[in-house]
């Protein structure tokens, strides 16, 4: 099942109130949903996605989530509702946990997700640093 981008951003609009709002504070780019697909290029064409990512430019602190990632990934899993709700969730989840150790000069997060990218590439055969 493939949920709309308007579905996703009501299920996402529902989600960010059940989250505490001193989480939100200093987010001050908000929380975005993109239409696009973001395959992460170091991995073969369709093997791996970026479903969310906390950003921190010139621009402020934000969050934005990938729609088109997530509708791949539910296309290729054949994902259900709950699937969906559960993905989205757990990478809110994950996002803002970036971005509350950031605030505190605390990276714990960003370790243990260049770990695990680390383990996914040795397992696709993909020396560290290669494309």
């Amino acid at each position: 099942m493939i949920l709309t981008i308007d579905e996703v951003e009501e299920v996402l609009d529902r989600m960010a109130e059940r989250f505490p709002p001193a989480l939100f504070e200093g987010l001050n780019g908000g929380v975005d949903l993109l239409e696009e697909a973001l395959p992460d290029r170091q991995f073969p064409e369709g093997e791996m996605y970026i479903l969310g990512e906390y950003c921190e430019d010139a621009l402020g602190r934000y969050i934005n989530f990938y729609y088109g990632s997530f509708a791949a990934l539910a296309e290729r899993e054949g994902w259900d509702r709950e699937t969906w709700e559960a993905e989205l969730w757990t990478t809110f989840s994950h996002e803002l946990t970036h971005h509350m150790e950031a605030r505190g000069g605390v990276h714990v997060l960003d370790d243990r997700d260049a770990e695990e990218l680390a383990q996914w590439r040795r397992a696709y055969g993909i020396q560290d640093g290669a494309p």
